[in-house]
């Protein structure tokens, strides 16, 4: 069951619900926030993804609980996508290394 929630896409009111902000909150951090990019259809509705809402939690977190300002929570934002990629390196290099070790 939990592997469906990667599928579920959620409409603009109904992850701004989720979240506990309002639908033009969601809008604006989308201009905002690179990270934060939600799918469009067709006919341009927002669908956001479980990924789109932990990003803004995130967003909201460090917006609201720690009172950042926009450009302070998108320089958090973008050092932990950087550390994000480095922890990916370096269990990839720890990998490798394990192997030649056989």
């Amino acid at each position: 069951m939990e592997d469906l929630r990667e599928f579920k896409r959620y409409k603009i009111g109904q992850a701004a619900r989720e979240v506990g902000v309002k639908t033009y909150v969601l809008r604006f951090w989308e201009g905002e926030f690179d990270e934060l990019e939600p799918i469009r259809t067709d006919s341009g509705q927002r669908l956001y993804t479980e990924e789109n809402l932990e990003v803004v939690r995130e967003i909201k977190r460090l917006l609201y609980d720690e009172g950042l300002t926009i450009e302070g929570a998108k320089k958090r934002l973008n050092s932990r996508a950087h550390a994000d990629i480095l922890h990916e390196i370096r269990d990839g290099l720890v990998e490798i290394k394990r192997l030649l070790r056989r």
